[in-house]
C-alpha cells in the first residue's frame, strides 16, 4: 500500500451468490476483493448501498468481503488510524473505488442468479508457498507437528459452479500465500500473485471458450458480463447504463476509449465469461518467496531464530522464483495457482447438497474470558484466560523477509530497548495489567488504548460462518499462522460433527477465508507467540487471542448446528465522519508550452519488425491520474490495425504484459509522465500495432477535466 505510480494490472472484485430455490431469503454472498484486506467501514457503506436496492435481503450476516491481501493496492480505506498513517490518513479516492466496484460486483452476481449446481474439490499444492517464520513453528507441539507433512497448508480448496444451461461458469479457490511476489519497493497498483493466477485461469478458459478472441477479443460472441468489476482505473460511472456508455466514447474527442473487455461485455446477450477468484486464507507465516530468505551483501542464508544479517533486519530478503524479477516471480506463482486450480475444476466431481445457512456475531476481543477446554501450555483445563486490549510488540516494527522494517528492531525480540519503549510511552504508557497481559510481548505501543484524535485498532470483530451444505467457511478478520487455522478448522468440524444430526461428517471440508469484512492483524498459536516473531508482535489481544477466536467460533458452530440464533454482539463503530487525510489533492496539471497533453516525448525506436518477448515502450505527456480513475477503462492500449483499415483494441492496462508507468519531475511540478510499456507476448498475433494512451487534466481555475490521448508510431510484430 504505497503511493502509487502507475498499473501492473487492474484490481477487481468478484462475487459468487448462493441461494435456495426453496427461499429467497437463505442465500449467501463472497465478494473475493483484491485488495490487502477488508474494511468494516467499506462493509458498513457497501450494506447501505445493497439495502437502497435490496432491502433487508444482504446484511453483515450473509455477506462476506475477503481481502486477497495484495500488497500492491492502494491504501487509505480502513477506520483505524494505525492502519492509514503509511497513506498520509484515509484517502476517499481508494474508498469510494472500493465501496463502488464491490457494490457493482454483488449487484450483476445478484441479477444474474441462474439455476445450476456447486462442485467442491481439494488437492495439493506444493510450490507457492513456504513458511516464513520456520523459528515460530517449531515452537509448537512436536506431536503436533508430526501430524502434518509440511510446516504451511498445501491443500488448495475449489468451488467449482455449472449453470444448468452453460456448464462451467466459475471457480473460487481458496489457498495460502502472501500476497508479496511484488516487492516493497513496487509502486504499480497490481493485485500480485492471486490477482495473476485469476487472469491466467479467467483468460485461458474465456479463450477456449470463444468469449475471449486471441486475448484481444476481437472474436468475442457477445458477452453478458456477470461476476466481476474493475476496482481502479476505468471509463463506467457508478450508476452508468451499458448505453450510456456507448454514448460516452463519442465525446471528448475519443479521449475516453472502450477497452477489450467492456466492448465485450456489453455487446450482447448470452454465456457471460468465467470468472476465476483465487482466495485468501490462513496466510499468516506464509510467503510466496518461495527460494527461501538469503543476505543481500552475502548472499548466505539468514538467521534462522531473527531473520537478520549482522544483526540486521533490512538485508535479509525473502527471494522468489525468479528474483530480484519481481514481475515474473508474480507471474510464476500465479500460474502455479492458476494450474493446479484448472486441474482440480477439471476434475471436480463431488457434489455439494444441502442446507445454505450462516451465522454472524460481533465480539469485543479486547476483553474476552476463555475457558481453556483441553490441558495445554496455556493451561489446565477449566482454566479461566482473558484476551487484552490491542497492542503491538518490538518485533511488529521489524517486518518480515517479505518487507523488512527500519532501524535496529529484529524479529524474535521479547525484550525491546529502553529507548523505544520510552517513545511508545509517549503516546500511550501501558499499564502494569496490559504488560502482564500481553507478556511476553514487550509492548512497542499500546494502541488498544488509544483513542485520539480516534482509535487507532478495533476492539469489535465481526466472526461468520457460511455453510453450503458440506461445505463451510469460516470468514475472519484476522491472518492466521498455518498451524493456528488449522486447530480453528479442526475445533469447528468436531463442533459440527457433535452438534448435529449426521448433517456434518468426516468429509465436511472447513475452510478459512482470511481478511474478511475487518481487519484485525495477526493470530498465532499460544506457542508461537511466546517466541515474538513479526507473527507474535502483531498478535493484537495478547497470547490467549487463538483461545478466543476458536471458543467464540465453537458458539457460531453450535448454533449453526442446532438451528438455533445467536446473540448479534456490540456494534463496531462508525469512524468514517472522524476520518482525517494529509494526502493533498491534485491542484492543476500542465504541459510546457512546447508540447501538450498527450504529446509523445519518446517514440517507439525505427527498427525492423517486433517480435515476442521484446519490450515496446513510449513516453507521453501527461496528467495526475487521481483526476479520473478510468473506473472499467484504461490509460493505456495497444491497438492492432486490421484488413480493413480499422484499429481495434487488443491489449490494455488490465493485461500482465502491459504496464501504465507515471511519473513527474518532482513532488511540486505540474507536469507529468506516462510511460507504456508492453512485452510482447509470444501469442501476439503478427501486424502493425500502435500505443495509444489516455488521461484527464486538470487545468487551473477550471472545474471541468480535459480528457486527452496520445498516440505512438506504428511498428510491427512478426
Amino acid at each position: 500500500m504505497h503511493n502509487a505510480a502507475g498499473i501492473h494490472f487492474r484490481l477487481r472484485a468478484r462475487t459468487f451468490i448462493v441461494a435456495s430455490p426453496d427461499d429467497s431469503k437463505l442465500r449467501f454472498a463472497f465478494v473475493n476483493l483484491d485488495a490487502c484486506m477488508a474494511s468494516d467501514i467499506v462493509t458498513l457503506k457497501v450494506l447501505e448501498s445493497l439495502k437502497e436496492r435490496y432491502g433487508e435481503l444482504y446484511t453483515e450476516k450473509n455477506l462476506a468481503i475477503s481481502g486477497t491481501h495484495t500488497h500492491s493496492g492502494p491504501g487509505g480505506y480502513l477506520q483505524y488510524v494505525l492502519y492509514i498513517v503509511t497513506s498520509w490518513g484515509f484517502v476517499s479516492e481508494s474508498f469510494d473505488a472500493l465501496v463502488k466496484g464491490i457494490v457493482q460486483s454483488i449487484v450483476e452476481a445478484h441479477e444474474n442468479i441462474r439455476p445450476g449446481a456447486v462442485f467442491v474439490n481439494i488437492g495439493e499444492l506444493l510450490d507457492a508457498n513456504i513458511n516464513r517464520s520456520p523459528s515460530a513453528y517449531l515452537n509448537n507441539p512436536p506431536e503436533e507437528r508430526a501430524r502434518y507433512g509440511h510446516d504451511t497448508d498445501k491443500d488448495m480448496t475449489l468451488l467449482k459452479f455449472i449453470d444448468d444451461e452453460w456448464g462451467a461458469i466459475g471457480a473460487f479457490s481458496w489457498y495460502a500465500t502472501h500476497g508479496t511476489s511484488m516487492s516493497r519497493t513496487n509502486q504499480l497498483i497490481s493485485g500480485d500473485n492471486k490477482g495473476a493466477a485469476a487472469r491466467l485461469m479467467e483468460d485461458s478458459i474465456n479463450v477456449k471458450s470463444g468469449l475471449h478472441g486471441n486475448r484481444s477479443l476481437q472474436d468475442a460472441n457477445g458477452i453478458k458480463s456477470s461476476t466481476f468489476k474493475r476496482i481502479f482505473g476505468g471509463l463506467r460511472k457508478v450508476g452508468q447504463k451499458s448505453s450510456q456508455i456507448d454514448e460516452s466514447f463519442s465525446n471528448a474527442n475519443d479521449a475516453k476509449i472502450m477497452p477489450a473487455r467492456v466492448r465485450a461485455a456489453i455487446s450482447g446477450s448470452g454465456k457471460r465469461p468465467f470468472i476465476a477468484a483465487f482466495c485468501q486464507s490462513n496466510v499468516g507465516d506464509t510467503t510466496p518467496n518461495v527460494l527461501g530468505a538469503f543476505c543481500n551483501d552475502t548472499g548466505l542464508p539468514c538467521d534462522f531464530n531473527h531473520s537478520t544479517c549482522n544483526g540486521k533486519s533490512q538485508l535479509c530478503i525473502g527471494q522468489g522464483p525468479a528474483f530480484p524479477d519481481e514481475f515474473a516471480s508474480t507471474r510464476i506463482i500465479g500460474e502455479r495457482q492458476f494450474k493446479q486450480a484448472l486441474s482440480l475444476l477439471d476434475n471436480a466431481s463431488t457434489k455439494l447438497a444441502g442446507k445454505i445457512d450462516f451465522r454472524q456475531t460481533y465480539v469485543d476481543f479486547s476483553k474476552v474470558t476463555v475457558t481453556l477446554p483441553s490441558t495445554s501450555s496455556e493451561g489446565a483445563k477449566g482454566s479461566v484466560v482473558k484476551t487484552c486490549p490491542a497492542a503491538v510488540g518490538f518485533s511488529f516494527a521489524a517486518g518480515t523477509t517479505d518487507g523488512p522494517g527500519a532501524f535496529s528492531f529484529v524479529q524474535g525480540d521479547t525484550e525491546g530497548n529502553l529507548f523505544w519503549k520510552l517513545v511508545g510511552s509517549m503516546l500511550k504508557n501501558p499499564s502494569q495489567e496490559q504488560i502482564d497481559c500481553q507478556a511476553p510481548k514487550p509492548i512497542l505501543i499500546d494502541i488498544g488504548e488509544i483513542k485520539d484524535p480516534y482509535a487507532w485498532a478495533p476492539d469489535v470483530l465481526p466472526l461468520q460462518i457460511l455453510r453450503l451444505g458440506n461445505f463451510v467457511i469460516l470468514c475472519v478478520p484476522s491472518e492466521f499462522t498455518t498451524m493456528a487455522g488449522r486447530r480453528l478448522r479442526e475445533s469447528v468440524k468436531a463442533t459440527l460433527i457433535a452438534k448435529s444430526n449426521g448433517e456434518f461428517n468426516d468429509d465436511t471440508a472447513i475452510i478459512i477465508a482470511g481478511l474478511t469484512n475487518s481487519y484485525s492483524q495477526y493470530v498465532t498459536t499460544f506457542e508461537e507467540y511466546q517466541v515474538q516473531r513479526y507473527e507474535g508482535a502483531s498478535t493484537l489481544y495478547g497470547p490467549h487471542t487463538l483461545s478466543a477466536y476458536i471458543q467464540e467460533f465453537t458458539k457460531l458452530a453450535t448454533a449453526l448446528a442446532e438451528g438455533k440464533a445467536v446473540d448479534p454482539g456490540p456494534s463496531p463503530p462508525n469512524l468514517l465522519d472522524k476520518q482525517v487525510g494529509f494526502l493533498p489533492g491534485v491542484v492543476m496539471d500542465a504541459a510546457p508550452d512546447n508540447a501538450e497533453f498527450g504529446s509523445v516525448i519518446k517514440d517507439i525506436p525505427v527498427k525492423g519488425a517486433f517480435k515476442g518477448g521484446d519490450i515496446v515502450s513510449a513516453r507521453f505527456q501527461s496528467a495526475c491520474p487521481r483526476n479520473d480513475l478510468f473506473t472499467e477503462g484504461t490509460f493505456a492500449l495497444v491497438e492492432m490495425l486490421d484488413n480493413e483499415g480499422n484499429w481495434n483494441p487488443a491489449y490494455d492496462d488490465d493485461d500482465l504484459s502491459l504496464q501504465f508507468l507515471w511519473s513527474r519531475p518532482s513532488t511540486l511540478s505540474a507536469y507529468s509522465f506516462a510511460t507504456i510499456r508492453w512485452e510482447i507476448p509470444d501469442t501476439a498475433a503478427p501486424g502493425s500495432y500502435r500505443l495509444r494512451h489516455f488521461g484527464a487534466a486538470k487545468l487551473f481555475g477550471l472545474s471541468d477535466l480535459q480528457y486527452f490521448n496520445g498516440t505512438s508510431k506504428t511498428f510491427s510484430v512478426t
